[in-house]
């Protein structure tokens, strides 16, 4: 797979920096059972990379002491972590919300038969990826079956409570280089077509934007149209979006624990940095404040402040409102 971040220029994204931790997100590892092509984590069934107890116990005492509301959990497969139901039980314990990033088919792996039922049970937010209502679109991005599985986990998803007493949100990534439709339009459509045809009900859709790192950076690349995606996310970048980026109030943990202002920069290799440190391990900043630190930016930022603005909470802005260069692509435009 080949390496992006020297692809991916520095310098244009404008200077941001932290407020204080409201959330911790942290990636429990890259084991996954889907192999989806727009993974930027580039997960998969054969990776090994997995957060071990003891640095999910030293978790736990950083996100105590920081002050964080949110626990929120990601991967790969979150649940395939032998340690995440304590982790669960013990974050719900303290009072925090914990996210759940589910990709809705791993319900129906061996030994977790009872995973819904636990999820339900610790009143767990699942956030649950499904990039379209319509099922060839869905099998061609997340392999064949996974539509017919992951309507199955909805229902078993919504018997329980989930998208009426619980929440329950669903995620949509483009199919390809082009940023998300309109939020609030395409959830509408997304209530209609799963309700009429399935009978399945959700809190809300989050639209995501495709970020160019990883498994669809390298794509892009091998179909040389990286920088025309990066031309695109430039050309749609608002500065009113800058103020709500997920970076200002969270905190990523790799499944080493070691810190990162998000995700994307976690799989790039861009550690947050700290005074002249390099990088920063859980083990260190137990206690200390992250407000004011400069947040290492590079141009896939603008994949979060493209039009809408993208994060891992949804649109950041109004979907009623165009982007710079024209509208917002319609749904029939990215696949829908």
């Amino acid at each position: 797979m080949r390496d992006t971040l020297s692809l991916i220029p520095r310098g244009r994204f404008p200077s941001i920096r932290r407020r204080s931790v409201s959330t911790v997100q942290a990636n429990l590892g890259y084991r996954c059972n889907q192999t989806c092509q727009h993974c930027h984590v580039n997960a998969g069934p054969h990776r090994e990379e997995m957060m071990d107890r003891d640095t999910l116990n030293l978790l736990m005492r950083f996100v105590r002491a920081s002050g964080a509301r949110v626990l929120d959990l990601t991967g790969g497969a979150p649940e395939l972590n032998p340690g995440f139901r304590e982790l669960v039980a013990e974050a719900r314990a303290a009072g925090l919300e914990v996210i759940d990033r589910c990709n809705l088919t791993v319900l129906e792996e061996p030994g977790q038969e009872d995973l819904a039922e636990f999820l339900a049970g610790h009143q767990v937010h699942v956030v649950a990826s499904l990039p379209c209502y319509l099922e060839d679109n869905v099998d061609r991005q997340r392999g064949k079956g996974v539509f017919e599985t992951s309507l199955r986990a909805l229902a078993r998803l919504n018997a329980l409570g989930y998208g009426t007493t619980l929440t329950l949100d669903l995620v949509f990534n483009p199919q390809g280089p082009s940023l998300p439709p309109p939020q609030q339009a395409l959830e509408r459509d997304y209530r209609q077509m799963l309700g009429e045809r399935y009978g399945i009900v959700f809190s809300r859709l989050l639209t995501l934007a495709n970020m160019p790192i990883q498994r669809f950076g390298s794509m892009l690349a091998s179909q040389g149209k990286f920088d025309d995606y990066m031309a695109l996310l430039r050309e749609a970048h608002r500065d009113e979006n800058l103020d709500a980026v997920m970076c200002r109030d969270l905190v990523s943990v790799d499944w080493q624990g070691y810190l990162f202002d998000c995700d994307f920069n976690q799989m790039l290799g861009l550690p947050l940095r700290r005074a002249a440190q390099s990088r920063s391990h859980l083990r260190e900043v137990v206690g200390q404040s992250f407000a004011e630190l400069p947040i290492v930016v590079r141009d896939h930022c603008y994949g979060c402040t493209a039009g809408q603005g993208s994060s891992c909470g949804g649109a950041l802005a109004d979907g009623n409102e165009s982007v710079a260069q024209g509208d917002q692509p319609t749904a029939e435009a990215v696949g829908v």
